[in-house]
């Protein structure tokens, strides 16, 4: 573990600052800061925060080898794409983006093939990667084409601007009709793969939901998403007792099958940062869901 002291009040972003200071690469300095391996204060910050005189910057071990990545020609379900963005339908098992030991067959390795404009604004490893989505968690994605789109369109994210719905197949029947999840989710403090909710090192999460329909053991919810936390509606409905169904990590119930937890990004809205027009785009539920949800409309 590393403590650096900020002697002057230079207004400098965190992520540049250590860039200079620890000569490590902005992919990874922004990497480290989202997985709250760098702290300010003990407080977890975002790579745009201004540095004051007397903050104390705690950065944890971590240990990364950066992958190569490749253009790999993969079959993109593209819904819309323009000079500015792409809306794409992430297929079931796909990951977003390279990390330690998976380098090859990810989203942004077939983005790398489709298209050779795509924003750098997120580093070398994620071109074009506004958002994310979990790799078993299926649907829509917006992609930005140059920095100017990608801009506009994590702002509208960081304003809570986007609109995103998801829906759930989760264990247990719901008995309410809507409600919101408002609980702070960081790093688990045992196994640093899994969040959880916590008020150590955690950040504002909040999810909203609504139940479609109720089944014997079950409930088939929309939710939709206030922040984006790493596995925010996982962790939020596995905390509120009704974990989503068929999820490897939080579920804790037998698994039905090794497709994955039954999660769609099925809405996804967004001002489209040219022609400043709202664009909603939406999916149907892929066919890995409907095989568990029939399960349950059976029963």
């Amino acid at each position: 573990m590393q403590k650096i002291i900020v002697n002057e009040n230079n207004n400098l972003r965190i992520d540049i600052y250590l860039i200079e200071k620890l000569k490590y690469s902005r992919s990874k300095i922004q990497k480290m800061l989202q997985d709250n391996y760098i702290t300010v204060n003990n407080k977890t910050v975002k790579n745009s925060y201004l540095l004051k005189e007397n903050d104390i910057i705690t950065i944890q071990d971590y240990i990364e080898e950066l992958p190569n990545i490749s253009p790999e020609n993969m079959n993109l379900d593209i819904i819309y794409e323009d000079d500015d963005v792409i809306v794409i339908n992430k297929e079931n098992g796909i990951v977003v983006h390279p990390a330690v030991g998976n380098s090859s067959h990810t989203l942004v390795n077939g983005l790398m093939f489709h298209s050779k404009k795509l924003s750098d604004i997120n580093g070398e490893f994620r071109p074009g990667i506004v958002h994310r989505i979990d790799a078993f968690t299926t649907g829509l994605l917006m992609v930005a084409k140059n920095n100017f789109a990608h801009e506009f369109l994590a702002k509208q994210l960081e304003e809570k601007k986007t609109v995103r719905k998801y829906i759930a197949l989760v264990w247990g029947k719901i008995e309410t009709d809507t409600g919101t999840v408002d609980a702070p989710i960081g790093r688990d403090k045992k196994d640093r793969k899994k969040m959880a909710v916590t008020d150590q090192n955690s950040k504002k999460a909040i999810t909203h939901f609504k139940v479609l329909k109720r089944f014997s053991n079950a409930s088939l919810i929309e939710l939709q998403l206030e922040t984006g936390r790493t596995h925010q509606i996982r962790v939020h409905m596995h905390y509120i007792g009704h974990p989503v169904v068929n999820d490897p990590v939080y579920g804790k119930r037998k698994l039905l099958d090794d497709s994955g937890q039954c999660l769609h990004a099925k809405v996804l809205g967004f001002i489209h940062p040219r022609t400043l027009k709202y664009m909603e785009f939406e999916s149907e539920l892929p066919t890995c869901f409907n095989k568990i949800l029939n399960q349950f409309i059976d029963n």
